[in-house]
């Protein structure tokens, strides 16, 4: 006994319409209609246009230098320096210009926080995990983190 599709499915005639056209290597686009370039189109503006409106970390006005989730200290975005943070496995350095800080250097075999590179914005975290040492930016936009994005 055949299986009936559902009346609002497609047909047996016209999925073995479909296949065929695909079997012979006709452009998907040919089957798109009007509306469906309209839907596309109107999508994609709304990704387009709700990025730079919703990610978005705000200004960063301080560098927050933590360790084992203590804070070490908190340094100002406006002015150059560099710090050093004893860590569980050595020193980190950890580098701050005006508007951004980076981790300048770490102990840790992998170098993920060092290839974070530089931080900029509001809530933007780098972690240095076998030191136990986390650099966040913080401001007064910053409601979400860069873990959360």
């Amino acid at each position: 006994m055949k299986a009936a599709l559902p009346e609002s499915g497609l047909k047996p005639a016209v999925l073995r319409h479909l296949l065929a056209d695909a079997r012979r290597g006709i452009a998907w686009r040919t089957l798109l209609k009007p509306g469906d370039w309209l839907t596309l189109f109107l999508g994609l503006a709304l990704v387009g246009i709700s990025y730079p409106l919703l990610w978005r970390g705000g200004v960063a006005d301080r560098a927050i230098v933590k360790r084992d989730g203590a804070i070490v200290t908190e340094l100002g975005l406006h002015e150059a320096r560099k710090i050093t943070v004893s860590g569980a496995i050595g020193d980190t350095v950890i580098e701050v210009q005006p508007g951004r800080a980076r981790v300048l250097a770490d102990p840790g075999p992998r170098q993920y926080c060092v290839q974070q590179g530089w931080l900029t914005r509001a809530g933007a975290v780098a972690i240095c995990a076998p030191s136990h040492i986390t650099l966040q930016l913080g401001g007064r936009d910053a409601s979400y983190d860069s873990l959360n994005y």
